[in-house]
């Protein structure tokens, strides 16, 4: 008796020569779940300070009217650290490409975004390892069809090679079993894995989100991160970057859109603050809320069908953003164990007066990797 032939390798026959906008995806989560769990953190304790109700990083991107709106808000050229990061992503990469270019590296990206960095990257490591996975990871299917189709078609990257993950990957427990499962997929070759576009300032701890990361590094692998920097760390700075956001109604559009896609809420602009703060003396936090300000109770309307009151004041937490000091860097990447590998920095160029913030991308080894830059890292953290 022949043996049975495997449902992938079969499923990659039957849609090989197939133009229909076939896309395959992994699920790793119960989307239920993840549908209690935002039901859940809408239900938090009354808060003026944006601490109580909150909708955590993940679900601003979750389902598709939130995609689309994220797909807006790129677009505008308003929206500056989307449009710096896109106007010097190839120019840092050049810089950090000749670590990883000859090295055979699979590439797991880490939140894929528009998918236009994946691009550049997949295109220089397509040409250097023919045989490579690309494994995009993100919580929104929506977000990864979106995301893989640029790099996908722009590297003319085989479809057979490529393995969307629906995970949140801010959960520990989840990003384990990614890494076990992608050391089963590669064995011992190296991946590199890329969390781009100031992700990690979007998390409620950025130290405990980098090191959920890191942890399932080996010391073959390798961490692309890509951050919003300010040298400077006062109110002045703070109020400067909450208006960075505010400038641009389609960011609004997209912070608001979870809320309006999975509440009956109804949303004026008027009701959104931005506030900015510096955080621990070593980076500027912007976070944007809901508040009622009228002056009476409205009830909100959740996705189980139950209800909460928003009493007067009280807020939602939409959206938290960072530009990271050198400083809280350096320790960011102490406390996970990293090492530096490369750096490239762009400032913003726009306004008259010299701008304080910037982006950075850091190119980054565990330390496991016995990799010793410690020149290289002092002219890093320096600058």
């Amino acid at each position: 008796m022949a043996e049975p032939v495997h449902v992938i390798r079969k499923l990659e026959h039957a849609l090989a020569d197939d133009d229909f906008a076939w896309s395959l995806l992994l699920v790793g989560e119960d989307q239920t779940d993840k549908l209690a769990t935002l039901t859940g953190d809408l239900r938090g304790p009354f808060s003026t300070s944006g601490d109580g109700k909150q909708i955590t990083s993940g679900f601003s991107y979750w389902g598709i009217g939130p995609t689309i709106a994220w797909a807006n808000a790129t677009k505008d050229p308003f929206y500056l650290v989307m449009k710096t990061g896109a106007e010097s992503f190839l120019r840092h990469w050049r810089k950090v490409r000749p670590h990883v270019e000859r090295r055979g590296f699979h590439f797991v990206s880490l939140g894929v975004g528009t998918g236009v960095k994946d691009a550049t990257i997949l295109d220089d490591l397509y040409r250097a390892n023919r045989q490579m996975f690309y494994i995009p990871v993100d919580m929104s299917s929506e977000m990864l069809r979106m995301g893989t189709l640029e790099p996908v078609r722009g590297a003319r990257f085989p479809m057979a090679q490529v393995l969307p993950v629906q995970l949140d990957f801010s959960i520990a427990d989840n990003m384990d079993e990614l890494g076990q499962m992608l050391t089963r997929l590669v064995g011992d070759e190296p991946l590199l894995y890329t969390l781009t576009g100031n992700t990690l300032a979007n998390f409620e701890s950025d130290e405990d989100a980098l090191r959920i990361i890191t942890r399932v590094l080996r010391p073959q692998d390798r961490l692309l991160l890509e951050v919003a920097t300010t040298t400077r760390l006062d109110q002045e700075a703070a109020d400067a970057a909450a208006d960075e956001y505010h400038q641009t109604r389609a960011f609004a559009e997209f912070v608001t859109s979870a809320l309006r896609y999975n509440t009956d809420l109804r949303i004026d602009n008027d009701q959104i603050d931005f506030r900015g703060e510096v955080e621990t003396d070593d980076a500027l936090r912007v976070k944007i809320v809901w508040r009622n300000n009228t002056n009476e109770p409205i009830r909100m309307g959740l996705p189980d069908h139950t209800e909460v009151v928003l009493d007067k004041e009280d807020t939602i937490l939409l959206y938290t953003t960072r530009k990271f000091s050198t400083e809280r860097l350096k320790k960011l990447t102490t406390a996970c164990e990293l090492t530096p590998i490369e750096h490239a920095h762009s400032g913003f160029r726009h306004t008259r007066r010299p701008s304080p913030f910037g982006l950075d991308l850091l190119l980054l080894a565990p330390d496991s990797s016995g990799v010793v830059a410690h020149t290289l890292a002092d002219d890093i953290w320096a600058q």
